[in-house]
């Protein structure tokens, strides 16, 4: 390559990174802020989502409900208020729950019947019957419920979206996850409380990807089995597969991973291309098509995708629909339909 040739890739490359990058969503700037106060701090996403309250512009933390050892030590270690029930509920106009998984829809009920608006942490409930309920009982009030899964505003997984809705890939027949990481013992007897096992727990954010982007499954096939040489009972090495008239997911999961990174992939295949974000955390995605396609060229190439932050576009996103600016991406059906599918695949419905 001559230094001319050079010269003009560079060019196009910076030009193309310009144009596909998806754009993030911006933390208001003016207007009040939004009392916000959490139900539990002992939910693994729990303290990233307090400290990014305590800091944002559009919300005014008002503190933490939770009595647990566990909720006073991260509370302290955050420097995070702590309140009791009467004062969440008095002061807050939304509530978010990052409690422990069995206190999940309990708590997301109480919220709702005392009229406020809700960040769920996922799995969102335990049984279909809860699911339900609190889904029911949100769209009886009029109120917002937002599932708290990692990665819905992941740049890789929005481009990812954006593909298959506009055609790029054709007709979709098979998306694949893969999610794993290294349970440390000490924590398994947690994740074992539920018969999904790490399917329920980790696996779901996967399981939330693939049924937004194709829908209700006709069937699903939960394969759970425990092959950890452990003294418990979780289910620490799973599949699940969503059939659908013309197309199938499968999602891998296992709490087994050796080594210090754990294996995470998504990757969708159509008639007309695939989409590929492996691994996810670090957002490498590579697009291949087989006729160019929006402003993407046929053939393989990697698509250059702006720094991702946990949860922050979740929360900003939340704040405008509570302001009535916009409406949640993910519908009260939608967010019904991921539980239920979650459940089934967990083996659990």
């Amino acid at each position: 390559m001559n230094r001319r040739q050079f010269l003009a890739t560079t060019a196009t490359v910076a030009a193309t990174a310009v144009i596909t990058a998806p754009p993030t969503l911006r933390a208001a700037t003016s207007g009040a802020r939004i009392p916000i106060g959490f139900f539990g701090a002992t939910y693994s996403h729990g303290p990233g989502k307090i400290e990014l309250a305590m800091k944002s512009p559009d919300w005014d933390f008002v503190g933490v409900c939770d009595s647990s050892a566990d909720g006073r030590k991260a509370c302290e270690k955050l420097g995070a208020k702590m309140i009791s029930q009467d004062e969440l509920f008095a002061r807050a106009r939304v509530v978010a729950v990052e409690s422990d998984i069995r206190d999940h829809a309990a708590q997301a009920l109480l919220a709702l019947k005392a009229g406020k608006h809700i960040h769920l942490e996922k799995p969102c409930a335990a049984t279909l019957a809860d699911a339900r309920a609190v889904f029911a009982l949100a769209r009886e009030k009029k109120l917002l419920v937002q599932g708290g899964f990692m990665w819905r505003y992941h740049p890789g997984f929005r481009l990812i979206f954006e593909a298959v809705r506009s055609g790029w890939l054709g007709d979709v027949y098979l998306v694949r996850g893969f999610i794993s990481n290294q349970l440390p013992a000490a924590r398994r007897s947690e994740w074992a409380e539920f018969a999904g096992g790490s399917m329920f727990e980790l696996g779901s954010h996967l399981i939330d990807a693939a049924t937004r982007l194709l829908g209700k499954p006709q069937s699903i096939t939960p394969f759970l089995a425990r092959h950890g040489k452990f003294d418990d009972a979780l289910r620490d090495n799973n599949v699940a597969v969503l059939e659908y008239a013309r197309a199938r997911a499968v999602i891998f999961n296992t709490a087994l991973q050796a080594g210090a990174s754990p294996q995470r992939s998504f990757e969708v295949l159509g008639t007309k291309g695939s989409a590929t974000l492996m691994p996810i955390e670090s957002g490498k995605l590579i697009l291949e098509l087989t006729i160019a396609a929006g402003p993407y060229r046929k053939g393989a190439q990697e698509v250059p995708l702006p720094a991702y932050k946990r949860y922050a576009d979740d929360f900003v996103e939340l704040a405008a629909a509570v302001r009535g600016e916009k409406n949640l991406s993910v519908s009260l059906d939608e967010e019904l339909l991921v539980a239920e599918t979650v459940l089934r695949a967990s083996g659990m419905a």
